[in-house]
């Protein structure tokens, strides 16, 4: 029985691969690892065919041609045998510990008969560039020690919204939701987190920090620079997420999740809005100012949600007072929350 499938998207991962998947094989046999090779130029797929020659019943290895990001995920997903997926970047890694507190607490749910379809823990920002760490947990948020919906979560700080790092979907809902991800494109882990949500009826959230997020490589594609350099697929993302929402409006029946999947489209215009007042060229000005009216026009309540309810709203105050505004807040937040 594989409880836990944990997908490996590599590219060119050949120096820091080994500490992310021997993270993963702490919990041995009762978990699968895919490493999926997507077309890299380094050591990356020999390196995971070592492991695969080395734990032939842990570790299965993809090689493909490059596709991003997201078509690891897909590839991962399509051949996963685990009752649970997740992905792990092969920069970050996975706490010991936590993880058998996770796989102890799947199987002892697995033994009852009562798995949930989403269950979540915290992550942690490990920031390579000064030593330091910040950990993000939901213990305001989600019951602990038991079953729940949507209908019994609290209210979510804004740093606190759900990233891929702290979810574990059952393998079942990811493929009942019909989840595919774009190709050649960043920043899909948002259209991950996001798809599924209205499949999910029962979850289970873990006060115990799991997941590791390695912050400092200078081509991560959470580095400021990059994604300013990358943002026409920031807003890609973000108008994906906007129109995948008004398409599973009549699934959605949960006020809270409603509330939430709104939140979550917010923050994405908002990540937006900073990096286009961030990079500042009159180009950049142009698109923020054609992003809000691509809102305008989509659907009015969900515009006139994002304006008056959130953040956002902030963002698009225009003028240089307005983009002084964003400046300022954006390097109060970053040095407070260290998120790139």
């Amino acid at each position: 029985m594989k409880y836990i499938t944990f997908t490996v998207p590599c590219y060119n991962s050949a120096a820091y691969m080994h500490k992310c998947i021997d993270s993963l094989l702490t919990i041995g046999r009762d978990a699968e690892i895919i490493i999926v090779d997507d077309g890299s130029s380094d050591n990356t797929g020999i390196i995971a065919d070592g492991y695969a020659e080395k734990y032939p019943n842990i570790v299965r290895v993809i090689h493909k041609e490059n596709g991003g990001h997201g078509s690891g995920v897909n590839a991962g997903l399509e051949a996963a045998k685990g009752l649970y997926f997740k992905v792990v970047d092969s920069d970050d890694w996975l706490n010991e510990k936590s993880l058998k507190k996770l796989l102890n607490t799947i199987k002892l749910h697995y033994a009852a008969g009562m798995n949930a379809d989403l269950y979540f823990s915290n992550y942690v920002y490990e920031h390579v560039e000064d030593n330091t760490s910040y950990s993000v947990d939901y213990k305001n948020v989600f019951p602990q020690k038991k079953f729940f919906t949507w209908k019994d979560t609290g209210s979510f700080r804004p740093s606190q919204y759900i990233t891929m790092h702290a979810m574990l979907y059952k393998t079942e809902i990811l493929r009942k939701s019909g989840l595919k991800l774009p190709l050649h494109t960043f920043y899909v882990d948002n259209i991950f987190i996001f798809h599924p949500l209205p499949y999910v009826e029962t979850m289970f959230y873990l006060n115990t920090d799991l997941y590791r997020y390695f912050i400092g490589r200078s081509d991560q594609s959470v580095n400021q620079e990059i994604i300013i350099k990358r943002i026409d697929q920031q807003i890609f993302v973000t108008k994906w997420v906007a129109e995948d929402y008004l398409k599973l409006q009549p699934m959605i029946k949960s006020r809270k999740l409603k509330k939430y999947m709104l939140s979550h489209i917010s923050i994405l215009v908002t990540i937006c809005s900073v990096f286009l007042t961030l990079k500042g060229t009159p180009d950049a000005l142009i698109k923020k100012r054609q992003l809000w009216d691509y809102f305008k026009h989509l659907d009015k309540k969900l515009y006139n949600k994002i304006v008056y309810s959130s953040v956002a709203g902030l963002t698009n105050i225009p003028g240089k007072g307005g983009r002084f505004l964003v400046k300022n807040g954006y390097k109060i937040t970053r040095k407070i929350f260290k998120y790139n």
